[in-house]
């Protein structure tokens, strides 16, 4: 099959490009010098709608202003709607790792937007003389307002998904609780025997922790909404109208229904990622909550004889090539990994941040990368943890139970009536002896079987506030 070519021309000189492709010569470039991670920003769809709605903001302001001509403007729109609706993303073919501070992957959406946009309105691919990539598709932009402005409106909606899934995993969890409100279990501090609870406050304290993350989530998601959009090349708005920043800034929150506005100082603004770290280190925070849980789930299956099995998590893949009948924590281990990664990405958008220079940071690329890639995988970890590993869980409460019973942690329920020395001395005589706290108390007659009932056999009196005061015998 031939393949026929259009000659497109650029500052280099000129190139052919596949006539089959909405992309152009700056797009090509870019595929021949950032051939390196092998992820196409299209792998992000989240970012390739964002630039889009961008360019559809502009096109509105500059129609507004008069400097883009309706059908123009209503072409380039309409071009932006259509991958906004998850078209055309296969046109998003330069690598999200690359030099320039972006220009690669604004130069591709101008390319793709303007070919589509002559395709609306009856023109040739290529027939930039009528619509062009530059003049038309970016006007009154820099890749330098343009690309960040993308990189949070593309932000804001990948948040969306993370938050849906955490809530989906904190609703789990809050099921769970109330299924095991009443299975009393031992309490541990540094793997060592604490103090009973339930059950369900284990799970009950999972949700809690997954809730506040939510909350810190769409904190940070709150510093995203200030943009640079208008500033085009370093802040100061150069060749862009004296309006352009307001309208454009006021399409943009109207497109995507966020209270986007514009920063108060473009040119701080231009230049500082801090709203990125900061929503970074709230990934990584989530992260690290999320690896606990699932280290937490992984440990308390362990087994499933000879280790704590007091939950039992759904086998769902056998577990062993050698071992018959091994099943693995294989959905809490993912989550660990993922969490791993998060970590590790959130390293690379610090020292990212760091390396901006002057008026701008060219590395915004791999920061929108790690970032982009850390709540995809969150997103995906969450809603499995939720619904092939957490919805599943079940409990033994008879070993629960005897964990508590065989344990010298209960002493610590007896500490107001018999003093904190005299229960350390039942510990130890427990521990010796290879008895129960119950056995020694009894064997010493330090209280007798009504007292022990009363003080032991409630389990809420066990794991609820705890209001008496010390006795003083």
């Amino acid at each position: 099959m031939t393949t026929s070519f259009r000659t497109e021309r650029d500052l280099i000189g000129r190139l052919d490009v596949p006539d089959g492709v909405r992309w152009g010569i700056h797009t090509a470039r870019a595929l021949e010098n950032f051939p390196v991670s092998g992820t196409p920003i299209s792998s992000y769809p989240h970012l390739v709608s964002a630039l889009a709605t961008v360019k559809q903001a502009a096109a509105l302001a500059n129609r507004d202003l008069g400097l883009l001509d309706e059908s123009r403007a209503r072409a380039v729109a309409e071009a932006c709607e259509q991958i906004r609706k998850g078209d055309l993303h296969e046109e998003f073919v330069v690598d999200v790792v690359q030099g320039g501070a972006g220009t690669s992957t604004n130069m591709n959406a101008n390319e793709v937007i303007a070919n589509r946009a002559l395709e609306i309105l009856g023109r040739p691919r290529g027939d930039y003389a009528h619509l062009d990539p530059h003049e038309h598709v970016n006007l009154g932009q820099s890749t330098n307002d343009a690309y960040p402005t993308a990189l949070r409106v593309g932000l804001c909606e990948a948040a969306d998904d993370l938050l849906a899934a955490l809530a989906l995993l904190e609703d789990a969890f809050r099921a769970k609780s109330a299924e095991f409100a009443g299975f009393l279990k031992m309490g541990r501090t540094q793997l060592q025997d604490a103090v009973p609870m339930t059950l369900g406050q284990e799970f009950g304290a999972f949700a809690v922790m997954l809730a506040e993350d939510q909350q810190r989530l769409r904190e940070a998601r709150e510093l995203l909404l200030e943009v640079n959009l208008g500033g085009t090349a370093i802040g100061t708005g150069l060749n862009a109208p004296a309006d352009y920043a307001r309208l454009a800034t006021r399409h943009l929150a109207a497109l995507t229904g966020r209270p986007f506005v514009s920063a108060a100082d473009l040119v701080e603004a231009t230049q500082d990622v801090g709203a990125l770290v900061h929503f970074s280190g709230v990934l990584k925070r989530t992260a690290v909550k999320l690896s606990k849980v699932a280290s937490d789930l992984r440990l308390l299956s362990s087994g499933p004889r000879a280790g704590l099995a007091e939950i039992r998590l759904p086998a769902v893949q056998a577990g062993s090539s050698i071992m018959p009948g091994k099943v693995n924590p294989v959905i809490a281990e993912m989550v660990n990994q993922v969490a791993f990664c998060v970590v590790g990405n959130d390293v690379t958008v610090s020292m990212a941040a760091e390396a901006g220079q002057l008026q701008l940071n060219a590395f915004e690329p791999v920061v929108a990368r790690c970032l982009f890639q850390g709540l995809a995988e969150l997103t995906a970890a969450s809603s499995l943890l939720a619904t092939r590993c957490v919805h599943g869980i079940t409990a033994d409460q008879d070993r629960l139970r005897a964990g508590v019973e065989r344990s010298i942690g209960l002493v610590t329920a007896l500490v107001p009536h018999l003093g904190y020395h005299r229960a350390t001395e039942v510990a130890q005589a427990a521990l010796r002896n290879g008895t129960s706290v119950v056995e020694e108390i009894r064997a010493q007659h330090l209280l007798d079987d009504t007292t022990l009932v009363t003080l032991l056999g409630d389990p809420q009196r066990l794991v609820g506030p705890w209001r008496e005061r010390r006795s003083d015998g």
